[in-house]
């Protein structure tokens, strides 16, 4: 009697497997039109995210360009090691993290604060000017706003220096001052990038359901209570979603960012992973150390993206995954 049972219910869990897996089979042919639209995605992905990654044994290799990479002399770890060596390239790791932590801690609590400033605005027009202007400076390339901002701070004729004048201190050369360089990297960043990045906040808010202001109002509850007990921990998992992709990228400073700044004078401070990459692999033809560096940085992204998420869930059990 109980090995019937056992081959029924066996038989039975084995019934329900199939029309489980038939359900998933029958809910992807009603929505092939929806499936199909991820080809073109998935194809981009793969062509450009993908198929590039061959190119990664170059960090292993003497590559040679006339050779190729079935024809370059294979060296193992030798170009890592020489990373490790390296102390130019010790001083661009640490120039990398500077500038990328004075981002995180100065700028990314910016776009929250815009976004919560602006959900209380309550006079449309003036509300929607004010986004407008923010936003712009998105819209304008690296090379521009490099060039408004060279011509501000130039030294002989800018606008702030013609003001330090006007009070007795000498001019100042800004974009030659490893002083001031990475505060110039930071605040122009800022400037460009702050509003728009606050349309993700901002859309978060949008998605808090209105009861709970009504409810808070009819509980004596002010604008600053409703915006510190509501409209904050409602937006808190995007925060946090936004935190551990920006750890992702805190080898990635603003390649091309600082490339339209920087000038030699300034390599000690404002010199980062990606120019780096940029002026070894292209103005040395070492492609396989380049390669090699930008593979560290990948590798180091990586790893900060799943520490992050699992000290979020374990701090505030919120995550990406």
């Amino acid at each position: 009697m109980s090995n019937i049972a056992t081959k029924l219910s066996g038989k039975a869990a084995e019934k329900g497997v199939i029309q489980k897996g038939s359900g998933k089979w029958r809910l992807v042919r009603n929505n092939l039109d929806y499936y199909a639209l991820l080809i073109p995605g998935l194809l981009f992905l793969f062509l450009f995210k993908y198929t590039p990654m061959y190119g990664i044994v170059i960090a292993f290799q003497d590559f040679n360009i006339f050779e190729g990479i079935s024809g370059s002399k294979w060296v193992g770890l030798e170009q890592f090691s020489k990373l490790m060596q390296s102390e130019e390239f010790a001083r661009v790791f640490v120039n990398t993290l500077l500038i990328s932590f004075y981002k995180i801690i100065l700028l990314f609590p910016i776009p929250i604060l815009v976004a919560l400033l602006l959900n209380e605005v309550r006079f449309s027009a003036f509300k929607r000017t004010i986004q407008t202007i923010i936003y712009l400076p998105h819209f304008l390339s690296w090379v521009i706003i490099s060039g408004l901002f060279i011509t501000i701070l130039s030294p002989s004729g800018g606008l702030v220096n013609t003001f330090l004048h006007w009070l007795g201190f000498e001019p100042i050369t800004f974009f030659m001052d490893n002083r001031f360089f990475r505060s110039i990297v930071v605040f122009t960043a800022g400037w460009k990038e702050s509003g728009w990045n606050a349309i993700i906040f901002i859309a978060a808010i949008a998605g808090i359901e209105q009861e709970q202001y009504e409810a808070a109002a009819i509980d004596g509850a002010g604008r600053i209570r409703q915006m510190l007990h509501i409209s904050l921990p409602g937006i808190m998992p995007t925060i946090v979603l936004m935190l551990i992709l920006r750890l992702g990228s805190v080898l990635e400073a603003g390649t091309e960012q600082i490339l339209t700044m920087y000038n030699p004078v300034v390599y000690e401070t404002g010199d980062v992973i990606g120019t780096f990459v940029y002026r070894v692999g292209l103005g040395k033809m070492d492609y396989s150390f380049s390669t090699a560096v930008g593979l560290f940085n990948s590798v180091v992204g990586f790893l900060l993206v799943v520490s992050g998420n699992f000290v979020s869930k374990k701090l505030v059990q919120r995550g990406i995954w």
